[in-house]
């Protein structure tokens, strides 16, 4: 990049239908490889060899067309199907024989499913289906991010480049993406720093170091410990050359005037000239942030009372998150907050922070409480003119210019990079920067908001360690599993409009959470409805005879609009049938003959009509289903 060179005589193969994870320090040149693989940067050197028929996806990381809905903005990465469609529709109907070709492409690039693949992909990423039609301008930035990544992965590839594609997401939709990538049967490159993610879905890993990429086989723990002992064995063959340097030289030194051992001398001399040096290892600065130890610790902390979460909309109606919430946060406690987006982790850590009102209920305060807060737009609050030096003189004037170079460079900010401007620096430096900032007034509760987004390896791992020795209270949300299983020790989860104690680990989340997506469908209600029931009801038997009668009621009203699918279905089935005789006709080479002329005109007529009714049926079954679970989910 410039006048940087970021890899020099290097070479490495990455087989068809392997996923490979890359890693390495953030400037190492991870994101340069993906640009020249995309064709977007060219090599000053050496040659890049690639089938020349694959078809490559990637994130789309600046979005247009913000006014289309967010399906069709996720069915818009195959472009070859919206091409094959663009012809279709434009098609002159005289032309039978081009229409049923195009019709022939349409099924075999799974045109009909298109819809219903691309409202799965949103579903996985966390879009209730209420919000499948919304303009992508109506989203924030974090879920137009999800919105580009399920639009890479509708995108037919041979090839799939993803770039810290767990940075946007929470916990649950990181869990269906690993599952989704390891049965995706091209080839997957992924940069990421969540070390879990690439545990769970790698193969190979290639490493970046020192203008270098090495291959490595297995995930990244295998890679950890292959890489330790390589730099194991590294240390001892140079300390070997060391010793053996030393004894030669010693030789040549103590010798070399003596003319009985001259020969001898000069050919440690020539030994000593031809041994390969062995260099140490080049090693970055260790980035090492130590949290200061409170100055004091009331218990409790903080505590919420009968508490409701929430925010007023646009309109200004009251839109209730959380309800009903009591909780006391004491000096000891280490909580990680688990749950979906849109649950409400957020908007409970904002409104413990203070930021965010209550509608209802106490936050009760202790004296001598100093709060910690980082959020997930803390980012966003640097100013990008200045410099780290600037910030931190801003909230310590009085403080000597050396105790807060000293400081900032235990969080990488080292020399003269403490005078650098923020603008220019990556996401992993201005997250260093924010959390140095609120370290420094020495909180008492830690109340952290995706902290790692954007911290390489080494960061996190520090940031795991600073916050193992943090002597306040902290809560974490985090979508980082090898954080949360290091640093907290207890869980609460936020679902359903509630706040649930979790007694048990992260893997036994995952149980947790299949069983209540499945306990979710089967009951065919949403979190508000549950969360409704929950905190109307007081005692199990009044639970049970609510849930009863809300499942009989909700029957009700799904009953004809599940006849009205049921009809459609049975009509869209007789008419992929006829369809499906149809084709077989016009595949047969005596189809196009003079001789069926009449019979061919009557078929494409027949199959243009039988395309068109099924793409009515699908909308109105679309229309139908959108109803119901909308329905279900009021």
């Amino acid at each position: 990049r410039g006048s940087k060179a970021l890899l020099e005589q290097t070479d490495f193969v990455v087989h068809p239908g392997e996923r490979i994870g890359i890693v390495g320090a953030n400037g190492a040149g991870k994101t340069s490889l993906f640009a020249v693989l995309r064709g977007e940067l060219d090599l000053d050197g050496g040659t890049l060899e690639m089938p020349p028929d694959w078809r490559i996806a990637s994130v789309q990381q600046i979005l247009s067309d913000y006014d289309k809905p967010a399906r069709e903005f996720v069915i818009d990465g195959d472009h070859h199907l919206r091409q094959l469609q663009a012809l279709r529709a434009n098609i002159n109907p005289e032309h039978g024989n081009r229409i049923a070709e195009l019709e022939t492409a349409l099924v075999e690039a799974d045109a009909w499913s298109a819809p219903a693949r691309a409202e799965q992909l949103l579903s996985g990423l966390g879009f209730a289906p209420s919000k499948w039609m919304q303009p992508v301008r109506l989203f924030s930035g974090g879920w137009q991010m999800r919105i580009a990544l399920a639009r890479s992965l509708m995108a037919p590839s041979d090839l799939l480049l993803l770039d810290e594609p767990t940075n946007h997401l929470d916990l649950d939709a990181v869990l269906w993406l690993e599952k989704w990538m390891t049965s995706y049967p091209g080839t997957i490159l992924i940069i990421s720093h969540d070390t879990a993610f690439l545990d769970a879905v790698v193969q190979h890993i290639l490493h970046f170091d020192q203008g270098r990429i090495q291959r490595y086989r297995g995930n990244y723990q295998a890679f950890q410990a292959q890489r330790a002992e390589q730099v194991r064995q590294h240390e001892l063959a140079f300390q070997r050359q060391q010793r053996e340097t030393a004894r030669l030289q010693q030789f040549i030194d103590r010798f070399k005037a003596k003319a009985t051992k001259a020969r001898q001398a000069q050919s440690r001399v020539k030994a000593l000239a031809r041994m390969q040096t062995v260099v140490p290892l080049a090693t970055e600065q260790a980035v090492s942030i130590r949290l200061p130890e409170p100055v004091s610790l009331p218990d409790p902390l903080l505590t919420l009372e009968g508490a409701r979460i929430g925010y007023h909309q646009s309109d200004g109606v009251e839109r209730t998150v959380l309800a009903d919430v009591d909780l006391m946060l004491r000096r000891t406690d280490r909580i990680g907050i688990l749950g979906a987006n849109g649950a409400g982790k957020s908007s409970l850590i904002r409104t413990l922070a203070g930021d965010l009102p209550l509608l209802g209920g106490t936050r009760l305060p202790s004296k001598g409480l100093q709060i910690g807060y980082f959020s997930q737009h803390q980012l966003d609050m640097l100013d990008l003119d200045e410099s780290p030096l600037t910030h931190l003189t801003r909230l310590a004037p009085d403080t000597k210019e050396q105790t807060l170079r000293q400081y900032l460079g235990s969080f990488g900010f080292s020399g003269e990079r403490v005078k650098d401007p923020v603008k220019p620096m990556s996401g992993g430096e201005k997250a260093r920067l924010a959390l140095s900032l609120i370290v420094w007034q020495r909180p008492n509760l830690l109340l952290l908001d995706e902290p790692s987004n954007h911290l390489d390896v080494d960061t996190r791992e520090a940031l795991a360690t600073a916050l193992t020795h943090f002597e306040g209270s902290m809560l974490l949300v985090s979508h980082d599993r090898h954080l949360l299983s290091t640093t907290v020790d207890s869980f609460w989860i936020v679902a359903d409009g509630r706040i649930i104690d979790f007694d048990g680990s992260i893997e036994d989340y995952q149980q947790w959470l299949a069983e209540h997506q499945a306990h979710k469908r089967s009951q065919g209600q949403s979190g508000r409805e549950a969360s409704a029931e929950k905190t109307a009801v007081s005692t199990r038997r009044e639970q049970r005879q609510a849930a009863a009668q809300a499942r009989q009621e909700l029957a009700q009203q799904k009953r004809p609009l599940e006849k009205k699918i049921k009809t459609i279905e049975t009509t869209m089935q007789q008419c992929d049938d006829e369809l499906t005789t149809l084709e077989t006709q016009m595949n047969s080479p005596d189809f196009y003959s003079d001789a069926h002329r009449q019979e061919r005109i009557d078929t494409l007529a027949r199959h243009g009509q039988l395309v068109k009714q099924q793409q009515e049926l699908e909308e109105t079954w679309l229309d139908y289903q959108e109803r119901l679970e909308a329905l279900t989910s009021e």
